[in-house]
């Protein structure tokens, strides 16, 4: 890990942030590319979906998204999952080998389990802005998590 990244306490978990990329209050990390960004989601999101095991689009490559638009499902070890766009903007391409292994958002969510690309002009936050928000949402989160487990 490198030194300069960020790490959220979760309890007995750690939440790794790289700084060279931006993040959104949904939990979701873009790293730049030549044209928009490939996204993911951060490790608080894969802690908090546990085990990744189906991922379904429901829209296809080159499509305009609003912000929090419907874009696929999700299924973990926790629940299946609407999965919504962190931003405005078109998504270009959703990531290939996913599509047999989506397992590989557990084991590296921050390499090779990228979600998608997307090309977007939104205001997006920096890895300290979204520690913030971490910081300032966490006593939240634990509330409604051990709702969940007591359930």
């Amino acid at each position: 890990m490198p030194a300069d990244d960020l790490v959220f306490p979760m309890g007995k978990y750690e939440a790794r942030m790289p700084v060279d990329r931006q993040y959104t209050r949904s939990h979701f990390w873009l790293s730049p590319l030549a044209t928009g960004y490939r996204v993911g989601f951060t490790a608080y999101a894969v802690r908090l979906l546990q085990d990744v095991y189906f991922l379904d689009w429901t829209i296809d490559a080159q499509t305009a998204v609003k912000e929090k638009e419907q874009i696929g499902e999700i299924e973990s070890s926790k629940a299946v999952s609407a999965m919504y766009a962190p931003a405005e903007g078109l998504i270009r391409e959703f990531n290939p080998a996913l599509y047999n292994d989506p397992s590989l958002i557990n084991a590296d969510n921050y390499g090779s389990g990228w979600l998608y690309e997307l090309e977007t002009e939104s205001p997006l936050l920096s890895a300290q802005e979204y520690y913030a928000h971490l910081e300032a949402t966490w006593e939240t989160t634990q509330r409604l998590l051990k709702s969940q487990y007591n359930e």
